[in-house]
């Protein structure tokens, strides 16, 4: 991985199409919500399928969260699209056959000549696409826990939420003079 994506980072915002050929941008993705994004080798691995599969598991909570998931992939479209159905995934995959991303983060899996794919990683980014932590998968133990995950996200959720806390000074006193620029969601309501 480049010596520059590191924890406080800022993630490259990468446009790449997605399962369905639309080209998809990862901070449009992102929006203002933490996110999940996993680099992976591709449908021919295992490895990767044992993995999107605890994710697909894991979905109906991140989904609820206020956090997004995205997968980038070196699959052409139609491999893409079965490596996503396989699993069982609801989230975006992007298709990156061209090996954009490997290049630019210096993550070539030279190990595998014959498939060329990038070494997988899974990042847990905050908004802005921040770096908040990296998982080197090249060894399936090295690729972070669903639990693991969760304690990302609660550290990452918390830093960037001014409403985690409800007891916070203030926080009432802004809600009850209608003030809710401070509360996620409800800062995006119409007012009266």
């Amino acid at each position: 991985m480049r010596a520059d994506i590191v924890p406080g980072a800022v993630f490259p915002d990468y446009e790449l199409p997605d399962q369905d050929e639309v080209v998809r941008r990862l901070s449009d993705l992102q929006r203002e919500d933490p996110m999940i994004l996993t680099l992976a080798r591709g449908h021919y691995c295992p490895k990767e399928h044992q993995q999107h599969l605890e994710l697909a598991a894991f979905y109906p909570k991140i989904a609820v969260s206020y956090t997004q998931i995205v997968t980038i992939a070196t699959d052409e479209h139609h491999t893409l699209q079965e490596f996503r159905a396989s699993v069982g995934a609801q989230w975006p995959f992007l298709s990156d056959p061209g090996r954009i991303v490997q290049r630019d983060l210096a993550i070539q899996e030279y190990t595998d000549p014959d498939n060329d794919p990038m070494i997988p990683y899974t990042l847990v980014l905050k908004p802005g696409l921040v770096v908040h932590s990296i998982y080197n998968g090249y060894w399936f133990w090295g690729r972070p826990t669903i639990a693991e995950l969760w304690q990302d996200l609660r550290a990452a959720s918390s830093e960037v939420r001014p409403d985690w806390d409800l007891s916070k000074p203030g926080l009432r006193e802004a809600w009850d003079s209608g003030d809710h620029s401070a509360f996620h969601g409800w800062n995006k309501r119409p007012t009266g």
